[in-house]
């Protein structure tokens, strides 16, 4: 496996940002499409392999698994998306918003170009993340009988818990742990990405986006783009069976109490705690590459 040392990487990290500002708007949308369904089905993933490991209650009764175990399994499948979104070169928001800015430290790209970027892939994440919320909602989460009753499979079950407990930030000190939870999730996913780029195969790849996945799901870190998955796909459920509903999850509380302070959390995880980081570390040594 032919390993890039880390001044590599973070100047192949500014190529490649300078690269995504230069696309057409139309493109930025149809690549953020693919990679908010692709991290959707990551999510969906996540949600069938979790169901009916979790503990009921804090005693953990016989027969149910830890909190930890139903956490490892949602981070041990949940890469997929990430995975796929780098191999084929779809457009992720909170990998843009470390890669942008660091094209313009390096490059010195307009942040104006950098601002564009990131609305466009956004738009595109979140309609790519409802579309497969629909079909997973309507696929593999409820069964129909002969009448078209509807009724919710275990997987449409949990993914309502999943939903519901994302939109259960009630408070500001609740805000701004969901803030912060967005702060380690982008740090750790623009790791994966850093990773993803110092390995030129396609093993090298995959188990370097996998592990740091894999470490902010199962610590319970929020993603925005996932949870433009995993609330929709909440809320379609419930719209399957009202009975399910829940008065702290609907599309307003999606954003007020999960999506925008994840988003603004992302935001300060990747383009602090990753570009501007590593550029003030490797600056010199980039500087004398050229």
């Amino acid at each position: 496996m032919v390993f890039h040392p880390p001044v590599a990487i973070v100047a192949k990290a500014g190529d490649t940002g300078k690269y995504k500002v230069g696309l057409p708007a139309w493109n930025m949308i149809l690549r953020g499409i693919m990679s908010g369904a692709y991290i959707a089905m990551g999510g969906a993933l996540a949600t069938v392999c979790s169901t009916g490991v979790q503990a009921t209650d804090v005693a953990m009764r016989v027969g149910t698994a830890s909190p930890g175990f139903a956490q490892f399994m949602l981070g041990a499948v949940f890469p997929v998306g990430l995975i796929i979104t780098v191999m084929t070169g779809a457009e992720l928001f909170t990998g843009d918003a470390m890669l942008a800015p660091m094209a313009a430290f390096i490059h010195k790209v307009s942040w104006a170009s950098v601002l564009k970027l990131w609305l466009w892939v956004y738009i595109g994440n979140l309609i790519g993340s409802i579309i497969f919320a629909y079909i997973a909602a309507y696929g593999p989460f409820v069964s129909f009988d002969a009448m078209g009753a509807a009724t919710l499979t275990p997987f449409g079950l949990r993914a309502i818990a999943i939903a519901t407990a994302k939109t259960n930030y009630l408070g500001g000190m609740a805000l701004w742990s969901c803030f912060v939870k967005g702060i380690g999730c982008n740090w750790l996913v623009n790791l994966a990405i850093l990773l993803g780029i110092c390995a030129d195969d396609a093993i090298g790849k995959i188990v370097g986006i996998w592990f740091p996945i894999f470490a902010f799901v199962a610590s319970g870190f929020e993603h925005s783009v996932a949870n433009m998955y995993f609330i929709p796909a909440g809320l379609f459920c419930t719209g399957l069976d009202p009975t399910k509903a829940v008065d702290t999850l609907n599309w307003v509380t999606m954003w007020t109490n999960n999506v925008i302070p994840v988003t603004l959390g992302n935001i300060v995880g990747g383009l602090l705690f990753v570009g501007v980081l590593y550029w003030v570390a490797f600056r010199k040594e980039m500087a004398a590459l050229k």
